[in-house]
Formats: structure tokens, sequence, C-alpha cells
């Protein structure tokens, strides 16, 4: 007996020293599932983070290259706002020469005068149109004095122009001053 209980002393050893292997085996494949769960959910958010941060820098890019294009179209307007009192003058003196005798001269002016607004509008700027007799809108004109209107039908609407509005891209850089009939 001695023989068999020893043997089965051994099988039984050997048993349990299978089923502790078994028993880690599992043990370390289930840490093993967490570990690449782990990894997993680590992979997941450093995913997320990129895709964030890409987003971000393309949201980024956008913005920069619009201020960019931005910054283009008004770049000028310091110096389109300086130009325009000499416009103005410039305007002024034509009229005034067109009155006068002088050929040559009104088509020397002329000429000048027509190069500098064909540059000018080359550049982004426009002229605002107003007539006499628009209505008169506080967004859009700037209303220096009102008058009494010489008839009826032109109580609310320009009378006169007194300096013409510019627009330089899609901004205003000067409204029209006009006066209105009250």
């Amino acid at each position: 007996m001695s023989k068999t209980k020893k043997t089965n002393d051994i099988e039984k050893e050997q048993m349990d020293s299978i089923e502790n292997e078994t028993v880690e085996v599992e043990e370390q494949e289930v840490e093993t599932l967490t570990k690449e769960e782990k990894l997993e959910i680590e992979l997941k958010q450093e995913k997320d983070k990129f895709l964030r941060l890409f987003a971000e820098f393309e949201n980024y890019k956008k913005r920069t290259s619009k201020e960019r294009i931005d910054l283009f179209k008004t770049a000028s307007q310091d110096v389109m706002v300086a130009m325009l009192p000499i416009l103005d003058d410039f305007d002024r003196a034509y009229s005034e020469i067109s009155k006068t005798e002088e050929k040559e001269l009104l088509k020397g002016v002329e000429l000048i005068n027509n190069k500098l607004k064909a540059t000018l509008e080359q550049k982004g700027l426009s002229v605002i149109d107003v007539k006499q007799g628009d209505a008169f809108n506080a967004d859009n004109h700037e209303a220096i004095t009102q008058i009494p209107a010489p008839s009826e039908d032109l109580k609310g609407k320009i009378i006169d122009v007194v300096e013409k509005g510019y627009i330089l891209g899609d901004k205003v850089i000067r409204f029209p001053k006009v006066v209105i009939g009250q």
C-alpha cells in the first residue's frame, strides 16, 4: 500500500501542479486581456486627442488664411482714406475748370482724373451711388443737415450730396454726406 499510496500522492501532486499551472495560465490570460483592453482604451484616447488636435489645427489654418485674405483686401485702406480728400479736391477742380473755355486744360485734368480713378478702382475702391431724391437711410448715409424740402415729395429724401461715399472691397470707408429735406 505504501507504494500505491506514494504513487497516488505523486499523481495527486502532479494533478495539483497541473491545475495550479492551468489556473496561473488562465489568470495570466485574464491579466493579458485586461492589459490589452487597457491598451485599446489608451489607444482610443490617443486617437481622440489626435483627431481633436488635428481639427483644431485645421480650424487655425482656415482662420489665419481668412484673416490674411481680409488683411490683403483692406491693407490699402489707410492709403485710400488719405486719398479721399484729394479725390474730392480733384472733383471740385474739374467742375470749376469745365466752366472755363480752356479746352486743353480741361482735357489734361480730365485725363489725370480718369487715370487716378481707374487706378483706385483697380485697387478695390468704388463710389457709393447716391442721387438727389433717393430715400435717406441712416445706415447708409450721413446726414449733415436738414433743410426745408422744396417740394412735398422730397421730405425725408436726399436733397444734395455734399461728399461722396466710398467702399473698399466690401467695407464702407466713408459714408456719403448728404443734406435731407424736412
